[in-house]
């Protein structure tokens, strides 16, 4: 790939796949494509979930509610999570199938206690700013690619914010899998053309 061209990886971790708490469909199909892909980019991102056991977007931590919901939050609407991707547990871990040795940074989100962080590059308070458009900007990177989990949440927010930022956003769309919750992710397929983001085939990377 042109070395002005970023590959980032989107939380792809044991919590997130099959057997996880918050299991996306399909959720491990997509790691040797991943694998493969990343050999085309000199420039890898990986990213993390990060949560603290009490983090606010967990439903356990509001009492009478239930996963899935939505509360109004200072920052917004929340939906309320299964406890997931707690750190230093195994199912934060990146995925042991990723096999991705020349990944250049790491990237671990939602630390803070009292906001979530979909996106890679922007808290939920949607002010909070992670760094990575610094870094990738420091490294002369102009396009972003993005695969991972979920395509309706946090690659989704990622490549939005990716292109708020300047940077050409394309999501590889057969190395994604989404949770698709209410029609979630016909929605995001709409939001993200607004925002300019495209997307692709992996056989076309």
């Amino acid at each position: 790939m042109h070395k002005h061209s970023a590959l980032l990886v989107i939380d792809v971790q044991p919590d997130f796949c099959p057997g996880g708490p918050l299991a996306v469909p399909g959720g491990t199909d997509i790691i040797p494509l991943i694998n493969q892909l990343a050999k085309k980019f000199e420039t890898v991102v990986l990213t993390q979930d990060w949560h603290p056991a009490s983090h606010i977007s967990f439903a356990a931590n509001h009492p009478g509610r239930t996963p899935f919901e939505m509360l109004s939050l200072p920052y917004g609407e929340q939906v309320l999570w299964p406890t997931h991707c707690v750190m230093a547990t195994e199912g934060a871990a990146l995925h042991p199938d990723l096999d991705i040795p020349h990944a250049a940074l790491t990237l671990r989100k939602g630390s803070h206690q009292n906001v979530d962080s979909y996106s890679a590059f922007l808290e939920a308070d949607r002010t909070t700013k992670t760094g990575l458009d610094g870094y990738l900007r420091s490294r002369g990177i102009e396009h972003v690619y993005l695969c991972g989990l979920a395509t309706d949440f946090c690659v989704a927010w990622s490549a939005e914010d990716a292109s708020h930022f300047g940077f050409a956003a394309t999501i590889i769309e057969d190395a994604c899998r989404a949770i698709d919750m209410n029609g979630s992710l016909t929605q995001t397929w709409e939001r993200l053309s607004v925002a300019g983001v495209t997307r692709l085939n992996s056989k076309d990377v």
